[in-house]
This record gives C-alpha cells, sequence and structure tokens, in this order.
C-alpha cells in the first residue's frame, strides 16, 4: 500500500469562492463517463447532476423518495434514478446489488445527501441519525460499491463541511446518547465524512481510486429544513421578514455545487487525493484560534480516519477491504 500524500495546502487552482459548477467544469468532456450522485435531486445535489449531463455524464440519482426525485429530474436527459435510504442498511444493500447485477463501472461517487441540525433522532439499532445517514450510510454504500468503483478507477467525493469544526468524533459516546447537541452532532457527522475519504484514499490509492473530502460553502437550500425560522434569525442568517441579510455571505447551488464537481473531475487533481478541500482548492489546515475556515487537524488526521473506518465496518458488517 502506498504511504505517498498529498499536502493539505492550495495548489492556486484559479478558481474560487464564485465559481459554478459550469465553470470548473469548461473544456472537460464527460461523454462516456457514468456518475452517482446521492441527493442528486435537490439543492446543490441537483445543480451537480445537472453540470455533470450538461458535461456529457450518465448519472445515476439514489433517492429516498424516488417520486420527488422523478419530479425535480424530469426533463433533464441522462439521468436514472433509483430507490435508496441511507439510513437504511438493507436499502443500501438493495440498491447495490442491484446497481452491481447491471454490471456496470463508476468512474465518479460523490456523497452528496446529508441530513443537518435535525432533532434527536434515531434510526436501525439506536444510531444517531445525522451520523447514521450522513457516514453510516455512505461508508456501507461506498463499500458495497467497490467492485464497481475499483472497475472504474473512480473518484470518490466526500462532501463534508465547515461544520466539522463544531465537533471532533466523540469516541465514548458516538451516537449521542447523552448530552444531545444537534449542531455538534451534525459537526461529528462531517468530521466523519472528512475521515471516511481520508482513510478511503488510502486503501484505494492502489486501485487507482482516489477520495476527497470538501466544504461547499455556505448555501440557503432545503438542507434547513429542520430549523425553526427563529433560530435562522438568530444565527443573523435572515431579517424578520426572512430575507438575508447578508447576500453575499452565502452562495448560489450552482456555486455550491462547484467544489463537489471540481474535485470529482478536475485534472488538477490527478495524482492526488485524501485531502480536505474548500471554494474549489485544497483547503489549508484550520487556524488553532481564528475564523472557521481550513480543515481541522483532527478532520484529517489518518490515525483517527483508520480508527473510525474499522468502527463503521463493525457497526454497518461491510468491508471491502476485509483481509
Amino acid at each position: 500500500m502506498s504511504d505517498s500524500t498529498t499536502p493539505q495546502h492550495k495548489i492556486g487552482s484559479g478558481f474560487g469562492a464564485r465559481s459554478t459548477a459550469d465553470d470548473v467544469l469548461a473544456g472537460i468532456d464527460l461523454t462516456g463517463r457514468l456518475a452517482l450522485v446521492t441527493g442528486g435531486y435537490s439543492g446543490i445535489g441537483i445543480e451537480t447532476t445537472r453540470a455533470l449531463v450538461k458535461a456529457g455524464a450518465q448519472v445515476v440519482v439514489p433517492a429516498r423518495r424516488v417520486s420527488t426525485a422523478q419530479e425535480n429530474l424530469g426533463g433533464i436527459e441522462g439521468v436514472e434514478v433509483d430507490e435508496l435510504d441511507l439510513a437504511d442498511l438493507d436499502s443500501v444493500r438493495v440498491f447495490a446489488e442491484r446497481f452491481l447485477a447491471s454490471e456496470r463501472t463508476l468512474d465518479i461517487v460523490i456523497n452528496s445527501a446529508a441530513v443537518m441540525a435535525c432533532p434527536e433522532t434515531r434510526v436501525g439499532p439506536g444510531w444517531e441519525a445525522q451520523f447514521a445517514t450522513n457516514h453510516l450510510g455512505h461508508f456501507a454504500l461506498v463499500n458495497r460499491l467497490w467492485p464497481a468503483i475499483e472497475a472504474g478507477g473512480a473518484r470518490v467525493v466526500a462532501v463534508a463541511s465547515g461544520g466539522h469544526h463544531n465537533s471532533p468524533i466523540r469516541w465514548d459516546d458516538i451516537h449521542w446518547r447523552h448530552d444531545y447537541n444537534k449542531w455538534e452532532a451534525y459537526g461529528q457527522a462531517k468530521t466523519a465524512n472528512s475521515l471516511f475519504a481520508v482513510h478511503l484514499d488510502r486503501l484505494g490509492r492502489d486501485h487507482d481510486v482516489r477520495a476527497f473530502s470538501l466544504h461547499p460553502g455556505g448555501i440557503l437550500t432545503p438542507l434547513q429544513r429542520h430549523l425553526p425560522k427563529q433560530e435562522m434569525i438568530d444565527q443573523g442568517w435572515f431579517d424578520e421578514d426572512g430575507n438575508p441579510t447578508d447576500p453575499e455571505a452565502f452562495k448560489t447551488p450552482q456555486q455550491g455545487a462547484a467544489t463537489q464537481v471540481w474535485a470529482a473531475t478536475s485534472p488538477q487533481l490527478n495524482g492526488m487525493g485524501g485531502v480536505y478541500l474548500e471554494d474549489c482548492d485544497i483547503a489549508e489546515p484550520a487556524p488553532v484560534d481564528g475564523p472557521r475556515i481550513g480543515v481541522k487537524d483532527w478532520a484529517t488526521d489518518p490515525e483517527q480516519a483508520a480508527r473510525l473506518w474499522a468502527l463503521s465496518a463493525q457497526m454497518t458488517g461491510v468491508n471491502a477491504f476485509a483481509d
């Protein structure tokens, strides 16, 4: 297994916070490529799907709400909707079996689906819903789809968030059975997304599979559906009339999709992997004190990444790399 690592520092991509998914795909031809985008029917996910299709890719969109996905994606050629509930590991297994039976290979996997700051919710065997959906569901999905991912030499993109600053992995209470805090639980799930990419890249690079995680930026999308209006006002996002207090503080969905599309397709990242991205570039390490920019060391630590992988394999019963 190769131990070469990509430095967690900017490479000067030429793109930035206001670049769109179409901008980063300019000149890139994805004809004949197959992408899978979870959550690819709303928010930044649907903009990701649109951009990939526009560049020539075929896109599979697994969806918990199939009819909604079909409605939202209606009229976009080259998109296939299938049923998948990331919070239900049986659903993940059945979807993966269906896909593998088609004997297709994957060139791109983008784990974009997520829940954010929901009230305390338990799924499966009592798992905290944000960790279970955002991390464990995607962990099981990628491991079950590994034959198609390996055969395609795919890039796997885990959509994390600057929310990872809220919490490292709570090893002593990973499912928040005590003192549940919805924002810290969301932060832990996003830290898990980043650590997943770190270890998948380490395991996959000798198979020509590379993985990245990223912060898409602040975007107003259906991801906020669990937040009361007053809380968003208290956060300073909106005024009392529901208007953004600082429109410049938020990206458009097209801009929000750009970093994950760049991660999935850019030749600038050839030979790289295992790093956290933001604003269409590799992010810098976060300052110890100061603004919430860059990536915390707890979200890129290879030892914690390996520990989380082993624990996730134990919880889900799935590990494509088991000896």
